[in-house]
């Protein structure tokens, strides 16, 4: 349940879709920053309540459901909580044609960043159903919540709940006038009356309880037994006990023995050529070792600054392993370098980054020479972050528009820096749609 004040930002992010006219990329952007990541899952869920009982207008829908999307579009698809919901509507052949559509541009990734570009009502006013075929849902499950995933347990007892949202029949759905206010107790009926919308779905969402109205036990929890002296008390979770654990239990403590000595040398000075050389060996032998080299995200930044190029090799390695986000975490936020920026830049050849990761050091790499004091260093470290730019530019690793207008005020501030002024002309060039010499470009 969200309270009445994050209920009125929910709403507020929904109509903006239609009242302003905002891309649908800008709006998810402001629920990210308006609710923070141990909320998401809640916003969601009320959203979910309030697409279910069909209160919202048709640009508004748009605007829930590129939230429920883009909010977990870092995880596959299967990984969303929200994937049923979304396939179930693009799937519901009752349902707008737009707005089946849309789900379906939004499940398939090539086409969501084009979609998400527009606003709510351009894309209902430039939508031609023609163009578009409609799966099944058999299909779409298939596709994306996968074959293999087992089916969710159903308790009788739970089936038999009442669901606290029900759309009038008398209403068309999404309709500003005559709108249905609700007397939000519990055992009420519905009142039908003039009144606005966006108050019935703030009530919604700041009173009603997203499990539905259920039958209640009657049989009482039974009693606790005492405990007797000398006998082991259970550890509950609620009493704050502070549990400890040894990660290294039952660990092969002889396995990768050398890799991690040398890696352990690798985080207090560079290594010699030779050593360096045989940690790499190792790990292209074994990519397992990576695992028990005795590497942690917090002692990443010394192996970075001390030996770039194993750094580069270990993260290529640990790029599939859940702890993958903290390294690159760490790797965002730690003082900027050449040999920070040598590791991201050879990284963004070697594998796939993420593009916010990848936006986010581009970032504050400029924060960094806009907030440094020193004039000699502040214009060395100009000319580095120019020349990694020129390199991503050149490799096609980002895309200019993304950030077109953050690098080219960098540039204009840093007009006086010869590098500065070649990226600025290169930015110029891609935005005429030239294609520049790149070579010249570095040179200039």
């Amino acid at each position: 349940m969200l309270g009445k004040e994050e209920s009125g930002k929910l709403l507020a992010l929904l109509n903006a879709g239609e009242d302003q006219q905002r891309p649908l990329e800008e709006i998810v952007a402001d629920f990210k920053s308006k609710f923070p990541p141990s909320s998401h899952f809640n916003a969601c869920v009320s959203l979910a309540l309030i697409l279910e009982g069909k209160f919202l207008k048709l640009s508004q829908r748009l605007v829930a459901f590129a939230i429920l999307y883009r909010v977990y579009s870092s995880q596959e698809p299967s990984s969303n909580p929200f994937i049923s919901l979304l396939v179930n509507a693009a799937s519901e052949e009752e349902a707008d044609k737009c707005e089946r559509a849309f789900i379906l541009q939004l499940l398939n990734s090539a086409n969501s960043k084009e979609v998400l570009r527009q606003s709510a009502t351009d894309y209902m006013k430039s939508f031609e159903p023609s163009r578009h075929t409609f799966p099944q849902r058999g299909q779409l499950k298939e596709q994306y919540v996968g074959k293999a995933l087992p089916e969710p347990f159903s308790c009788l007892f739970k089936s038999n709940l009442v669901k606290n949202t029900i759309p009038d029949p008398d209403l068309p759905h999404g309709c500003d006038s005559s709108s249905p206010e609700f007397d939000l107790q519990p055992g009420s009926k519905p009142k039908i009356g003039s009144g606005d919308i966006n108050e019935t779905i703030t009530g919604l969402l700041s009173n009603l309880s997203l499990e539905g109205l259920g039958p209640q036990w009657i049989r009482p929890r039974p009693p606790r037994l005492p405990v007797l002296d000398g006998e082991l008390v259970w550890l509950n979770p609620d009493y704050n006990y502070e549990l400890l654990w040894d990660h290294g239990m039952c660990a092969d403590t002889s396995r990768g023995a050398a890799v991690r000595d040398l890696i352990a040398k690798a985080l207090r000075g560079p290594l010699a050529p030779t050593q360096q050389e045989k940690v790499l060996l190792e790990l292209a032998n074994d990519p397992k070792l990576v695992y028990h080299c005795g590497l942690t995200p917090r002692k990443l930044p010394e192996l970075v600054e001390n030996n770039p190029v194993i750094a580069v090799e270990v993260l290529v390695k640990l790029v599939n392993s859940p702890e993958i986000a903290e390294y690159f975490t760490v790797l965002v936020n730690m003082e900027m370098s050449l040999h920070s920026m040598e590791v991201v830049n050879r990284l963004t050849q070697a594998v796939d980054l993420p593009t916010e990761f990848i936006h986010m050091y581009i970032t504050n790499c400029i924060s960094s020479c806009e907030n440094i004091k020193d004039r000699y260093m502040q214009n060395r470290l100009v000319r580095l972050v120019c020349v990694f730019l020129q390199s991503l530019i050149r490799n096609k690793i980002i895309d200019v528009k993304d950030l077109f207008i953050e690098v080219q005020a960098f540039c204009i501030e840093f007009s006086r820096i010869r590098e500065a002024a070649g990226l600025f002309r290169l930015l110029k060039n891609l935005e005429e749609g030239k294609q520049p010499d790149y070579v010249d470009c570095l040179k200039s």
